[in-house]
C-alpha cells in the first residue's frame, strides 16, 4: 500500500515480511538477509521465498544498517505495491459492495508512524471495512508503518482522500453516522450506539480533531478516564473504540 508516486516498498522485522511472503507472495522481489542468520525464524522465511519464487539475497549487518532505518531484525523486502491504496471513488465503490453495516476508522491527521501501524493493526483485529487518512498532515504507509502494522498493512482497506471534509460529507449522503473522539465530549463511549453504519474518527497526536472535522461529526464521545491523566494515546484510544463497536456489533448478531 505505497502512494502510486512510489510504489516501490522496503518492509523490514521478520513478523511483518512474513506476513507479506503469505499474504502477497507475488508483489515480492527480493527478500533480504543479514548475512549468517540461520535460525528458525529466518529459515522458515526462505521457505516462504522459496514457495513464492522469490530471490534471496544476503546482505552485511552494514549494509543494512546503511540501508534500513528502525528495527529491521536483520530481514527486509522490496516489494511492488502498485494502486493498492485505495482512491476516494475507490473506496465509496468498495462501500457499495459491502452486505453489512459499515465499520469505518477515520485518522484526521496522525503523523506518527508508530501510531498509524497500531491502528491499522487494531483496526484488522476489530475487522473494519477501511481506514481513511488525509494525504496531506498524515504519515504515509512507510517501512516503520507496515513493521508496527505487523501484517495488517497487506489486509485492511486503506484509502487516502484529497478533502477529508468532503468525504465526511459524502459519507454520510450514505446513511452513514461519523462519530468523533474528543476529550472534552460529554457523551460516554459505552453509551453511544456503535452497532449501524459507523465511521469512527480520531484527531491527530496533541491537537485531536480538527475544528472542520469535529463539526462534521453527528456525535462526539469520549473515554472514561479513572485516572489522574485526562487522555490516551491516539493509537490505544483507538484499539478501545474499536473494539467497544465490535462488542455491539457481536451483541447484534
Amino acid at each position: 500500500m505505497k502512494n502510486e508516486k512510489d510504489n516501490q516498498g522496503k518492509v523490514i522485522g521478520i513478523h511483518a515480511v512474513s506476513e507479506l511472503l503469505v499474504q502477497r507472495p507475488g508483489s515480492v522481489s527480493r527478500l533480504l538477509i543479514q548475512l549468517g542468520r540461520n535460525d528458525k525464524r529466518i529459515n522458515e522465511l526462505r521457505e516462504l521465498a522459496a514457495a513464492g519464487n522469490v530471490t534471496v539475497e544476503e546482505l552485511s549487518k552494514e549494509a543494512f544498517e546503511r540501508e534500513f532505518e528502525g528495527v529491521h531484525q536483520g530481514v527486509a523486502a522490496i516489494a511492488e505495491f502498485e494502486n493498492s491504496i485505495l482512491s476516494e471513488n475507490s473506496l465509496f465503490e468498495l462501500l457499495k459492495g459491502l452486505d453489512h453495516p459499515p465499520l469505518l476508522l477515520i485518522l484526521d491527521g496522525v503523523t506518527d508512524p508508530h501510531n498509524l501501524g497500531a491502528c491499522i493493526r487494531s483496526a484488522d483485529a476489530a475487522g473494519v471495512d477501511a481506514v481513511i487518512i488525509p494525504k496531506d498532515n498524515s504519515v504515509g504507509l512507510n517501512a516503520t508503518v507496515r513493521k508496527v502494522a505487523c501484517g495488517a498493512a497487506e489486509t485492511v482497506n486503506l484509502a487516502s482522500v484529497t478533502n477529508l471534509a468532503r468525504c465526511l460529507d459524502k459519507l454520510k449522503e450514505e446513511g452513514i453516522w461519523l462519530v468523533g473522539a474528543a476529550d472534552q465530549a460529554d457523551s460516554s463511549l459505552y453509551d453511544q450506539d456503535l452497532g449501524g453504519a459507523i465511521a469512527l474518527i480520531m484527531g491527530s497526536e496533541g491537537r485531536g480533531l480538527r475544528r472542520l472535522t469535529r463539526k462534521s461529526c453527528d456525535f462526539l464521545i469520549s473515554i472514561p478516564m479513572a485516572g489522574a491523566l485526562s487522555s490516551l494515546n491516539v493509537s490505544v484510544a483507538t484499539g478501545v473504540c474499536l473494539y467497544e463497536a465490535r462488542r455491539q456489533r457481536i451483541s447484534i448478531d
